[in-house]
C-alpha cells in the first residue's frame, strides 16, 4: 500500500525542510494551468514512465493530483521502479486549497 500524508504534514515539511522534498504534479497542462503547489514539478500521468530521470532518488518524493487517485497509481508506479520514500498527498491539491493555501483556486 502506498503512503499517504496529509496537505498540512507536506506544508510543515516544506517549511522545514524544503531542500529534502520534491512534489511532483501528475495533472494534465490545463489543470496545472488553473492551479498548482510550488515549489514542484510537472510530469503529466501518462509521461512519467519517460521522465523518470526528472525525479531524483535521493528526495522524498509527494506525489499530487487533483483529488489523490490518479497520483495514488503513480506513487504505487514509482516504488515499483525502486523510489524508496515516495507519499501520495491525500486529497490531492482540493485538499491542499481547502486545508492549507486558500489562495490556491479549487475547481471541479
Amino acid at each position: 500500500m502506498v503512503a499517504r500524508t496529509s496537505p498540512e504534514e507536506v506544508a510543515r515539511r516544506l517549511a522545514k525542510e524544503p531542500t529534502r522534498l520534491l512534489l511532483v504534479d501528475v495533472r494534465e497542462n490545463d489543470e496545472r494551468a488553473t492551479a498548482a503547489i510550488l515549489p514542484s514539478i510537472h510530469i503529466p500521468m501518462n509521461e512519467v514512465p519517460d521522465r523518470l530521470g526528472e525525479i531524483p532518488r535521493d528526495k522524498d518524493v509527494i506525489v499530487y493530483c487533483h483529488h489523490g487517485a490518479r497520483s495514488e497509481m503513480v506513487a504505487g508506479y514509482l516504488e515499483g521502479e525502486g523510489y524508496r520514500h515516495v507519499a501520495n498527498l491525500s486529497g490531492g491539491i482540493d485538499a491542499w486549497s481547502a486545508y492549507v493555501d486558500p489562495k490556491v483556486p479549487r475547481y471541479t
